[in-house]
């Protein structure tokens, strides 16, 4: 007697667990629930086929770009030989993702050619020019005088071409304002020489509010033989003329003068600062990008597609009422068919579901569509176990046991066909979560924590529930648990 209150007091103490898992830790939902972005990325390679080990190398600098980004339950897997597929739950703006995991991130540290300042500072000019001509731009598009402020910036830009000695080539004014600024700044990174010094050698970025501003800047951290190269860079144009530039993807982003003090020892440490005039976004997206690494290969952005938040609730809907219908069917049949043994078989799927929804949870595992179909077949399976157990049962009372013997019996004669069965499905839900696609990997998962879940419920909570109810006078006759037309 005392065996079967600690399992009901085990049982209740679970139910009391998973309420609050599933309080405190909220389901984590997939992109076709919960909405957001897949991008397809293209890996670009001019001679040969992508190696298998360089799609590897992509997907991880990705990977660790994705995870910076703070995206969360993201998706990548591999498509083909060449592309990746990149899913992100929650956000709804895809150029955000795209400015961040498109860029090969290739970050120098260069020192200024002698006899250049006059050049430098000449285009350093133009560079502001041109981010403000930009900043125009992008006030005009959502003015009422468009085109009034469009010809200004036209302009402005002629004068800046005619200075520059250069005409862009193409036929929109954006076009030709990013065409100028890309020449700008390959002009600017071409008056500096290349060290030794790169994003290899760094082993932590960060970032932070500057005190004087609201302006943001980026925290390098250099390894041991990166700080060393750093000092001794430093050291060499410390109180001359020359500047430092720290160069990402072929652009300036930072050019800054070493002080005199630094001309014994260089700056030492192992760190340094990007001081770029960054908004908090900006100085975030470079973060990731450093943080991520270079990739090894360049990649393009082939396609996009976003699924809104509220095709993403519909969706939520629909399996809710597809669940729920579903359960309320198999309750209406297990009571009209097994009468006090079908109510029990409800009360056990109820447990059920909460065991597995607080399991989903604490895990955590991303719900999907696949993956809710993964554990509505698994309720089913949960059911089939207690049909087994509830038909031994009634055998057990047709040939004329007593209702206790044939519960203990019941659940003992059906025991290793549940068993059996239900190692055969994991093994099934093993091949497919090792071998299958993103999707069929949640609906492997979900399915498989629930067959294990099942056995647990059928095996042990039906038969707790039961023998409790017995223990009632009035719930222990026999025309109770079978059919009418048997008395």
């Amino acid at each position: 007697m005392k065996k079967r209150q600690g399992w009901l007091f085990f049982i209740i103490f679970l139910l009391t667990l998973s309420v609050y898992l599933l309080i405190n830790y909220p389901l984590q939902l997939g992109l076709d629930l919960q909405g957001g972005s897949q991008l397809t990325l293209q890996i670009i390679k001019d001679e040969g086929k992508v190696t298998t080990d360089e799609l590897e190398a992509v997907n991880s600098v990705i990977d660790k770009r994705v995870n910076n980004l703070g995206v969360s339950e993201s998706n990548l897997q591999t498509l083909g030989g060449d592309q990746l597929i990149l899913e992100l739950p929650g956000e709804q703006n895809p150029l955000v993702a795209s400015r961040v995991l498109g860029k090969t991130a290739l970050l120098e540290f260069r020192t200024q050619k002698e006899g250049t300042s006059t050049d430098l500072k000449i285009l350093q000019v133009q560079r502001l020019s041109i981010k403000d001509l930009m900043e125009q731009y992008s006030f005009a598009k959502n003015s009422q005088n468009e085109d009034n402020f469009l010809n200004v910036i036209k302009d402005d830009l002629k004068k800046i071409e005619q200075e520059l000695n250069y005409s862009s080539t193409s036929n929109d004014l954006y076009g030709k304002l990013i065409e100028i600024k890309k020449y700008v700044d390959n002009e600017i990174t071409n008056l500096f020489i290349k060290t030794d010094l790169s994003g290899k050698d760094l082993i932590n970025v960060g970032r932070r509010q500057e005190q004087t501003n609201s302006n943001w800047e980026v925290l390098l951290t250099f390894s041991n033989s990166g700080g060393e190269k750093f000092a001794e860079i430093t050291k060499s144009i410390a109180g001359t003329n020359q500047l430092l530039a720290i160069i990402l993807d072929g652009e300036s982003i930072s050019e800054a003068s070493v002080g005199m003090q630094f001309a014994s020892t260089g700056i030492t440490g192992g760190s340094a600062t990007i001081s770029g005039n960054f908004s908090a976004e900006n100085a975030r997206e470079l973060e990731v990008q450093l943080k991520g690494g270079s990739l090894p290969l360049p990649i393009e952005i082939v396609e996009t597609n976003t699924i809104g938040a509220l095709l993403g609730s519909k969706n939520i809907l629909k399996s809710l009422y597809a669940a729920i219908s579903g359960l309320i069917f198999v309750g209406i049949f297990m009571i009209f068919n097994y009468r006090i043994l079908g109510f029990v078989s409800v009360l056990s799927l109820v447990l059920y579901g909460f065991f597995n929804l607080a399991i989903y949870s604490l895990i955590p595992v991303t719900l999907t569509l696949p993956g809710i179909s993964g554990l509505i077949l698994s309720i089913g399976m949960a059911v089939d176990a207690n049909i087994l157990i509830f038909e031994r049962i009634r055998e057990e009372l047709y040939e004329g046991n007593t209702l206790t013997r044939s519960i203990d019996s019941g659940f003992q004669r059906a025991n290793s066909s549940i068993v059996d069965g239900h190692i055969t499905t994991l093994l099934s839900c093993f091949v497919l979560f090792l071998l299958g696609t993103n999707f069929v990997k949640g609906f492997a998962a979900t399915l498989g924590i629930g067959v294990l879940i099942s056995l647990f419920t059928s095996l042990n909570c039906s038969k707790t529930i039961l023998r409790f109810f017995t223990t009632y006078q009035s719930l222990r006759q026999k025309n109770l648990y079978l059919p009418k037309n048997n008395f």
